[in-house]
């Protein structure tokens, strides 16, 4: 030690050679970091400025022990070095085989009991993977991924299966999702059996099934809602692939990064291990379509109208029948395309008024046996969310206070009203100042209309100096009541006028419209961008395949079909991009669900693994071959909303503390670092 001692001195008594190069600095830095861990012994961090407990729980013992055979016990008792906490183990901690019984998982002291309550299964091997659930309790070091395994027969599986569970519709990874095997290969054995082993994904959607048995299994995942580990419930997510896995491993090697600290890179490493197939298995969940039709809920979120909220839509509508009020001719009705969402409107005021609107409502609803039959539910009570006693005492506010401000304006020799305004019809219009070639202005109503005068609505052109007509067709868009739709055949490098004359639309209680004027710019064609997509890597001449331009939240902002190989966005705005595509098995242009029963995988969704950036006067050409990335690595991170959870790190405090303590030291001697 003496030795060391007069070692340092040395280094120090020169310190005025060593401060001008930075490399003996940071020589310096190190080597009294070293110092003080040969001459300290770890304690917890203290005020006085001591050493950090940075050194993660390690395990002293368990009964049984860890990879034992022939165990009968249905308890587990694991022992740590410290003290230690075990983090949300309901969810964090996969047993597998998977237990119908909740098994009791207990953090107290410096020991872990796991109480098994099923049956131990006889030749079986057992894991306890507690993920990165344990950490110590004092500093929260945490002590990573941690997995206890035993054996009810002579031997240890230890083969394991991964891969990820991604949302079939768009390639999300599914958090928290059971994932299991069954060496049942039949179609039945996932509607009848428990899972045979099972993991759960992470927040990458990623898996690890551990303990399987040398032999040919199937993968399946499923969304478990009744524990029961099996598929028996419409409303669960689930995947299945008809590919089967034989599990096998090589030895392998990985590279390590060894981390001077947390900004530099020390070294890397070649380190063995056991590599473990398959590794990339890719498990694509969907719901299937509800067909169950039952009533979700009833409300009256406005008093001029009450709602009926089913699972799903029928071609025929309830029936109304009004106990407190007569319901003939009563509503306009409004439901939504699928028919499983009604609106029904009030004509009169005096029903708009009524407080309590009190019916029996008859529709069709699904039976036990899964038939459509007719179900009433008497005596049902539709009461707005605010009363009309309530309703009265802010519009007479709003008309003291208006007739307050007349007054003011009369004395004042202003102009000014003696008779309080009918509140206009808002309509709500999507009517852009810049439009390009394929834009569709659209206005949604905000009630139903009585009149809709088309007569009043205008679209003019301008010709060097004067304004025409300019053909256009104004029309109620489908399956919907409210929406309207202005089609053009917009000319590049045009000025446009959009004009709604007064009382154009006039509502079904007799709110009339104001009048509105837009002006609108299409742009020149030197203003926009041209994409070009060359699609590759199905059958592109017999496949169906719809490509979306997506924005930077994931929606489609365009969508075309591809025709010999290709597709092209014409007349695009500047601006970043990225592509999704479906193959539209049914021709019907918009994703469909699978079915586990019909033996129907949802439509396959790809995405282009690159985002994409469009100028003006630049025509962009790629070349997009769908499969050629794995489909887990496609999804651009930058539209992915399902974030990796941050990871657990050693805090490694003691480094930066003998650095601290490092630069103290060299201040004294005159060295500055």
């Amino acid at each position: 030690m003496k030795v060391i001692r007069k070692k340092y001195q040395m280094l120090f008594k020169s310190g005025k050679v060593y401060k001008r190069n930075s490399l003996y600095r940071a020589f310096l830095i190190l080597s009294f970091f070293q110092l003080f861990i040969f001459f300290s012994c770890a304690r917890m961090g203290q005020p006085d400025g001591g050493w950090y407990d940075d050194d993660p729980p390690q395990v002293v013992g368990s009964t049984p022990e860890d990879r034992a055979t022939n165990v009968k016990t249905n308890k587990i008792t694991i022992y740590f070095d410290e003290y230690i906490k075990i983090d949300n183990p309901t969810e964090k901690v996969i047993v597998s085989p998977p237990q119908l019984e909740t098994p009791e998982i207990k953090g107290a002291g410096k020991k872990i009991v796991v109480e098994l309550k099923d049956t131990l299964k006889e030749n079986s091997t057992y894991t306890i993977d507690f993920s990165d659930a344990i950490t110590d309790n004092n500093e929260g070091n945490p002590m990573g991924n941690y997995t206890f395994t035993f054996s009810t027969g002579e031997q240890i599986d230890t083969f394991e299966i991964a891969g990820y569970v991604l949302d079939a519709s768009n390639l999300e990874p599914i958090k928290g999702i059971a994932v299991g095997l069954y060496d049942d290969l039949s179609d039945t054995a996932f509607t009848t059996k428990p899972l045979m082993r099972i993991s759960r994904t992470d927040s990458r959607g990623h898996f690890i099934v551990r303990g399987v048995a040398p032999g040919t299994y199937r993968a399946y995942a499923l969304q478990d809602m009744d524990g029961d580990f099996c598929f028996k419930q419409m409303s669960e997510m689930i995947a299945f692939t008809h590919e089967t896995f034989s599990p096998s491993s090589k030895p392998d090697t990985r590279t390590d990064t060894i981390w001077r600290d947390s900004l530099h890179i020390d070294a890397f490493r070649q380190v063995p291990y056991t590599h473990f197939l398959p590794d990339d298995v890719t498990l694509l969940a969907f719901t299937h379509p509800q067909t169950d039709r039952y009533l979700l809920k009833s409300e009256r979120a406005e008093p001029e109208k009450f709602s009926l909220y089913f699972t799903y839509g029928d071609s025929i509508l309830p029936e109304i029948t009004g106990l407190n009020f007569n319901a003939d001719s009563a509503f306009v009705i409004e439901s939504n395309e699928k028919r499983d969402t009604i609106h029904y409107w009030l004509r009169d005021t005096m029903l708009i008024n009524q407080d309590t609107l009190r019916m029996d409502i008859t529709y069709q609803m699904t039976d036990t046996l899964g038939n459509l039959v007719l179900n009433t539910d008497s005596a049902v009570e539709m009461l707005p969310k605010v009363s009309y006693e309530k309703r009265m005492k802010e519009l007479n506010k709003e008309i003291e206070k208006w007739q307050k401000q007349q007054e003011k304006k009369k004395k004042n020799d202003m102009p000014y009203d003696s008779i309080y305004p009918i509140k206009p019809l808002e309509p709500k219009y999507n009517v852009p100042s810049s439009a390009t070639p394929d834009s569709r202005l659209t206005i949604e109503m905000p009630t139903p209309l009585e009149v809709c005068d088309t007569s009043m609505v205008h679209l003019y052109s301008k010709i060097d100096t004067v304004w025409y007509q300019a053909p256009c067709e104004f029309r109620q868009m489908a399956n919907s009541m409210r929406k309207y739709e202005l089609l053009v055949d917009w000319r590049l490098e045009t000025e446009y006028s959009f004009e709604v004359d007064s009382a154009a639309f006039i509502d079904i209680y007799g709110k009339a419209s104001k009048p509105f004027k837009q002006g609108i710019k299409v742009k020149g064609p030197d203003e926009f961008s041209l994409l070009m997509v060359n699609v590759s890597g199905l059958d592109v001449a017999d496949t169906s395949i719809v490509v979306q331009l997506l924005d930077n939240s994931d929606n489609p902002v365009r969508e075309e079909r591809v025709k010999n190989g290709r597709v092209r966005f014409e007349y695009l705005a500047s601006g970043k991009y990225y592509m999704r595509a479906f193959v539209d098995a049914n021709g019907n242009g918009i994703w469909d669900t699978g079915d586990y029963a019909a033996d129907r995988q949802a439509e396959s969704v790809y995405y282009y693994s690159q985002q994409i950036e469009c100028k003006e006067k630049w025509d962009v050409t790629k070349s997009w071959n769908l499969t050629e990335v794995a489909r887990f690595r496609q999804k651009p991170d930058a539209i992915t909303k399902q974030k990796p959870d941050k990871e657990k790190k050693l805090k490694n405090r003691n480094f930066e503390r003998a650095k601290q303590l490092g630069k103290e030291y060299l201040k004294t001697k005159g060295v500055n670092l």
